[in-house]
Parts: C-alpha cells; structure tokens; sequence
C-alpha cells in the first residue's frame, strides 16, 4: 500500500511545499499567539498603569506611554492578522513583522537618544545612540532577510503557476 501524497502528484516543488508547511505549522502559530499575548499584554498593563494613575503624568511620560501602548497594539494586531488567515502569507508576514521591529527601533533611538540629550551627559548620549544604530541596524537586517524570503517564495510559487498552464 502506497501514500499518496497530493502536492506531488500536482507536481508541487519541494522546497516550496516545505517552506508552506512551515508557515502553517503549528509551532508557527504558537510563535504568533505568543507575540500577540505578549503585545496585548504590554499595551493592556501601560494603559491600565495610566488610566489608574492618581495625578496627571507630566506630558513626555503621556507620550511615551501612547507610543508604548501603540507599538504593544501593533504586535497584538499582526499576530491576530496573521492567525485569522487560513491560507499560507509567503512570509508577508515576516515583512510587516520586520516593518514593525523597524519603526519601533528607529522610534525608540529617537525618543532615548533625545531623552539622553535633555537629561544626560556626552556620554550617556553616545552609548544611547550606539545601541539605538546597532538595534536599528539588526532590525534592518531582518527586514532585507524578510524580504528575500518573501521574494523566493513568490518566485517559487509563480514558476509553479507557469509550469501549470
């Protein structure tokens, strides 16, 4: 008795039919109910810290709470994004992630290395914006990676439709 499996018989290309399992694995969907927890989570506890707070916050405290809580509702929405699609993304999924990672990054340097200016010395300024460069820097990377997956897949899948017609 034989098992037949029906990506093959279509004439599916390996590679393309692993990089698909793998998108819809469930330690993939495991991985996105985690960051969606863990974005909610964080942006449901700074909102409720703000919300419960007895005296009003001085202005930049409001703002960094806003954009905390905002990047915490970001996460949250893409995992939920993600997780209501029932088909594979061909990893556009990892784009919009890195996207995210990017702008909170480069938000986050910003904001720490102006922080840094007002209140700190030389110093403590250069080292926060060393380690806003070299976060920015790994977020970027993710994105170019990202971006080159997404591309193959797309490649894969559209030899693939070639080969069809």
């Amino acid at each position: 008795m034989s098992e037949q499996n029906p990506a093959a018989q279509r004439g599916v290309p390996e590679e393309l039919e692993r990089a698909l399992a793998a998108e819809v694995s469930l330690r993939s969907r495991m991985r996105h109910i985690a960051v969606g927890l863990a974005g909610g989570c964080a942006a449901t506890l700074i909102a409720v810290l703000w919300a419960t707070e007895p005296d009003p916050l001085p202005a930049r405290t409001q703002v960094a709470f806003a954009g905390l809580i905002a990047i915490g509702a970001a996460w949250a929405g893409l995992a939920g994004w993600v997780l209501s699609r029932r088909r594979p993304l061909f990893a556009r999924d990892r784009v919009l992630g890195a996207r995210l990672a990017l702008g909170a990054t480069v938000l986050t340097t910003i904001a720490g290395t102006a922080l840094a200016a007002v209140r700190g010395a030389t110093a403590d300024v250069l080292v926060t914006a060393l380690g806003g460069v070299l976060f920015t820097a790994a977020a970027a990377l993710v994105l170019v990676r990202a971006q080159s997956r997404r591309r193959e897949l797309l490649r894969l899948r559209d030899a693939l439709q070639r080969d069809d017609s």
